[in-house]
Parts: C-alpha cells; sequence; structure tokens
C-alpha cells in the first residue's frame, strides 16, 4: 500500500471513531440526565431554581440557564402534604404565642471610679507646706480631718488687718454713732469676710477672735470623705492658688463600664437593672443600674460603652477591676414563636403555618429579638397561628416536590370558597377513599402491578371515572442522579377496582399522587410513598 492511500486511511479511520464517541457520549447525557414530562407529556421546563420556585405555588420568569432575573420574588401559595408522610419525616407544630418577655446581657465590664463624688484640695492663697498629715496615696481620711498646715505671708497680713479693726472698734466704742465707729466696724466685717474668702475655717476665726494673737500656720481640712487617689502636698513645698493638692475619691459608690455591641444598644435604657458579678467573690451579685449610655462607637471593635452605677459596700469593687456585668432588659408582651419554626428561604423570612389535615400554607413573616429558643414575631403572624416547628426543610422539600409533579394547582381569585377548601383538604369533594395495592406487595426494580380501589359514599364502589398513578423521585445532585418519573396505565377491571403495569427504573422511595377523574374533572387525589426494592 502506498503512503497516499495508507494516510487516506487513517484520516477516514479516525473520522468515524470521533463520530462514533460523539454519538456515544449523546446518548449517555440523555440517558443519566432525562428530561421529565407533564401530564400531558410536554416537557416539564420546571428545574434548579425554577423548581424551587414552583415549589411555592408561583410561576416565575426564568433568566438565562432558568434562574429568577435578580428582584423577581416568587408568590407563596399553600399546598398539602398526608398526615401519614408528615408523621414520617418528623414534622412537629408549635402555636405562635404572646408573651411577656426580658432578655439578659451578658457582657464584660471595668469597674471605675465614681467621678461626682471626686474632691479636689487647693488652697485660695500662696504660701509654704509646713506639716503633712496625710501623707501617703490612697490614705482614707474623713471630713473635717486635718490634711497639713501652711504658712502664708497674705493670710497673716490679713489676720492682722482683723485683729487692728478689732482694737479701733474697741476705742471708738464710747461713741457708737459717729462716723469713725462706723468705720471702724467696717473694717472689721470686710477683714472677716477676706479670711472667709481665703478658705480659712470658722474655727479658726473663732480662736483668732478669742486669743487676740496671729496664727502663723492655718490647717487645712479634708472636704469629704475618702481615699486620696492624688497627693501632692510636701513639706515646705510652694504652692499657688492653682496647685492641686489632694483628690479624694469617695467609693461608697463606683461605676461600671461596659462594652455593649451596637446592634443591643437599642434595647438598654437609663435605669434598666444591672448586676454584676466577680470572680474574687463566687455567689456573691452587686445589684445596680444603667445610668448612661455614652453617645459614641468604637470603630474597632463596633461597641458602645455603657455607664452603669453600683453602691461599693466595704469597697469590695476596686477601681480597674474587671466584672462580669448583666444587664436585664424588660421587653414587655411580644407576639413569639419557636426559633426553629423560622426558614430562611433566599432573601425571605418564611413560618409554615398548619391548617389542619396536612394542610400547610408559607407565610412571609419579619422577625425580631430572639431570645433564648423563642423569635419575636413584628410581622406575618397573629396569636393562635399554628406554624411548622421542626423539620422545615423537609417540609419544603415536599413542598417542592408537589410543584415538580404539578399536582397542586392553587385556587384561582374569585372561586368558590367551598370547592377552595375541598380542594385543600385531604376529604374530596365526593368522599371518595383511596386505597393502593401493588403486585408485589413491596414495589421493585423492574415490573409491578398497581391496583387501586375506590370506595364512595355508604361504601359503594365507584365505577366509571379515568384513575392514574404517577410516581415520582426528586432528583440527587449529591449523587449525580436526575429526577426520575413513572407512570401506570390503569384500566377499570370492575366493583370500583382499576388496574395496571408499572415499570421502575430504580429502587428506593417514591412519591406517589393518584388522580380520579370524571369527564375531565378531577374530584378526588391522593398523595402516598411506596419503597421500592433494587438498586439505584
Amino acid at each position: 500500500m502506498s503512503d497516499r492511500l495508507y494516510r487516506q486511511a487513517f484520516f477516514m479511520t479516525l473520522t468515524a471513531c470521533v463520530a462514533l464517541a460523539a454519538g456515544v457520549g449523546y446518548l449517555l447525557l440523555h440517558r443519566n440526565h432525562p428530561m421529565p414530562t407533564g401530564e400531558t407529556g410536554d416537557p416539564v421546563v420546571a428545574r434548579g431554581p425554577a423548581a424551587s420556585d414552583a415549589a411555592m405555588g408561583q410561576n416565575a420568569p426564568s433568566g438565562p440557564q432558568g434562574t429568577v432575573p435578580p428582584g423577581t420574588e416568587p408568590q407563596l401559595a399553600p399546598f398539602q402534604i398526608s398526615p401519614q408522610r408528615l408523621q414520617q419525616i418528623g414534622v412537629t407544630t408549635a402555636a405562635a404565642q404572646v408573651k411577656n418577655l426580658s432578655d439578659k446581657l451578658e457582657i464584660p465590664g471595668n469597674v471605675d471610679i465614681d467621678e461626682q463624688s471626686l474632691s479636689y484640695v487647693q488652697t485660695r492663697f500662696s504660701g509654704w507646706i509646713q506639716n503633712v498629715y496625710a501623707n501617703a496615696t490612697y490614705q482614707y481620711v474623713k471630713k473635717g480631718q486635718c490634711l497639713f498646715t501652711i504658712y502664708s505671708p497674705d493670710l497673716v497680713s490679713t489676720e492682722q488687718e482683723y485683729l487692728l479693726a478689732k482694737q479701733n472698734q474697741k476705742a471708738l466704742a464710747p461713741s457708737p454713732h459717729g462716723m469713725a465707729a462706723q468705720e471702724g466696724g467696717w473694717l472689721l466685717d470686710a477683714a472677716e469676710e477676706r479670711l472667709r474668702q481665703f478658705g480659712v475655717p470658722a474655727l479658726e476665726i473663732t480662736s483668732l477672735d478669742q486669743s487676740g494673737k496671729v496664727q502663723r500656720e492655718i490647717a487645712v481640712e479634708s472636704p469629704a470623705s475618702g481615699f486620696t487617689i492624688e497627693r501632692n502636698a510636701l513639706p515646705n513645698a510652694y504652692v499657688q492658688p492653682d496647685t492641686k493638692l489632694y483628690t479624694i475619691a469617695d467609693l461608697s459608690t463606683v461605676w461600671v463600664y461596659a462594652n455593649v455591641f451596637q446592634d443591643a444598644v437599642g434595647r438598654l435604657r437609663p435605669g434598666d437593672p444591672a448586676q454584676v458579678t466577680v470572680d474574687a467573690y463566687p455567689g456573691r451579685a452587686f445589684n445596680g443600674r444603667v445610668d448612661q449610655i455614652l453617645p459614641q462607637v468604637d470603630p474597632a471593635t463596633r461597641t458602645v460603652r455603657v455607664r452603669l452605677v453600683f453602691r461599693n459596700p466595704g469597697v469590695v469593687l476596686k477601681p480597674g477591676m474587671y466584672v462580669n456585668v448583666g444587664i436585664n432588659v424588660p421587653l414587655g408582651k411580644q407576639l413569639v414563636i419557636p426559633a426553629s419554626a423560622v426558614f430562611q428561604s433566599g432573601s425571605r423570612t418564611i413560618a409554615f403555618i398548619d391548617h389542619g389535615d396536612g394542610n400547610l400554607e408559607p407565610s412571609e413573616i419579619e422577625t425580631g429579638l430572639q431570645v433564648d429558643d423563642s423569635i419575636v414575631v413584628v410581622k406575618g403572624l397573629k396569636p393562635g397561628d399554628r406554624v411548622v416547628s421542626s423539620a422545615n426543610f423537609l417540609v419544603d422539600s415536599e413542598a417542592q416536590l408537589q410543584a415538580a409533579l404539578g399536582s397542586f394547582n392553587p385556587p384561582q381569585q374569585g372561586a368558590n370558597p367551598a370547592y377552595a377548601q375541598a380542594q385543600s383538604s385531604s376529604v374530596p369533594p365526593e368522599q371518595i377513599k383511596i386505597e393502593m395495592t401493588t403486585e408485589p406487595t413491596t414495589l421493585q426494580k423492574g415490573k409491578n402491578t398497581v391496583r387501586i380501589k375506590l370506595v364512595g359514599a355508604g361504601g359503594k364502589p365507584v365505577d366509571g371515572v379515568q384513575v392514574s398513578a404517577t410516581f415520582f423521585m426528586p432528583a440527587m445532585p449529591g449523587m449525580g442522579m436526575a429526577a426520575e418519573r413513572a407512570a401506570a396505565s390503569l384500566a377499570a377491571k370492575g366493583r370500583g377496582i382499576y388496574e395496571g403495569p408499572l415499570e421502575l427504573d430504580s429502587g428506593g422511595t417514591w412519591q406517589v399522587t393518584v388522580t380520579v377523574q370524571r369527564a375531565g374533572a378531577v374530584i378526588a387525589t391522593q398523595k402516598l410513598t411506596a419503597d421500592a426494592t433494587g438498586g439505584m
């Protein structure tokens, strides 16, 4: 064979292999991802996010690849799950109740000095300190206790003026109505007033008046009881009126600063009761109140400083001490449901209202604060409404399954209320009892036989109707499995019995919808579950 013929044969064989591979890939792709069909045989286009939207009973417009366009919120519609299925998936309900709530914030804090109880010691004249009696920081002093003595030339001069004015007043006493006597009285009063302005205690003025001698050293007393947290008074030190000599703190009352996150500040009010516990005193709690919420947020921690006031008997709460703060926040009467009853669906918060007999209605709600295991409902529910409090995710999955099956059509606005109630009730309008049996008794992968028995009012068999049984298994993307669907064509066998073949492609749990029609109108439906043996 020539090189030219060899190359032609090689390229022809390669082209055939590529075409064969493409065909095999196409068949495998459509085999692993079959397109489910609706009741009329048309393809069901709701898949992925669109199927989730349909689960809530809406026909939301789809964007590229079946996604919901931004800003489009699907409508919510009621649906039905059989009581047996609700029991299987472990659904429980709870009632929305109005309760008197109170919350407690547990936050760290630090003890600080009550700034309103601080006292400062200064002189109103310049001079030299002589003797210091409060000679240590954090020394406890009592009100009126002598802190130090001071010599001041200005003060001595004023004392001399006082004594001289007093002597002149005595000399002019025989003529009290003369001008000189009046001037002597004015001078004495002026000198005494200057001594008071200098801060000389009344006891020192009395002693000066009685002794008639100038006192070179004046004692300076403590203006309050407390601890000297700052001391600048030293022997022989020269001081002026702007010199702060002592800072005295009364620690019988202290402040506690707590750092509250900004999202909780709105619940606090001045006067709210609070408690403080300290690791140094286990089992002991100190009671206080919220004094002020400071008007600034820490940009680093996003917290707000809250100041609380506590009485401090025995000075057990010491400035700088780390404490645990508990603030009781009364919230008043609020409508609450269990926190487990709240279901997040995209950007919306939903609760499933239970109307009884497996009739569920998704309702968009607005929630508030969560307290322990309860959450406040601001909008969307009323007292007494029963909501699904567990297995919400499974309930939502069941709703999506029903939407995928197309087995629930919400009543149109303006429809007959009695008919709408019958459509959403587990009791069909014609009071038909539906029973399903299979051969074999437990379904299996492959061929089966489905038998439906219809019994009407008074136990009479129902004949002359059309019966269909649709089997559906939802997709399991995590296992790479697409949704599966099978339908049984049932023929009338007499005495209310309808029978037909069914072929299942895999084992597992199938959702079954039995539909009974008369003259094209649905008169009864029943939703069941059936387990099938065999592999996937």
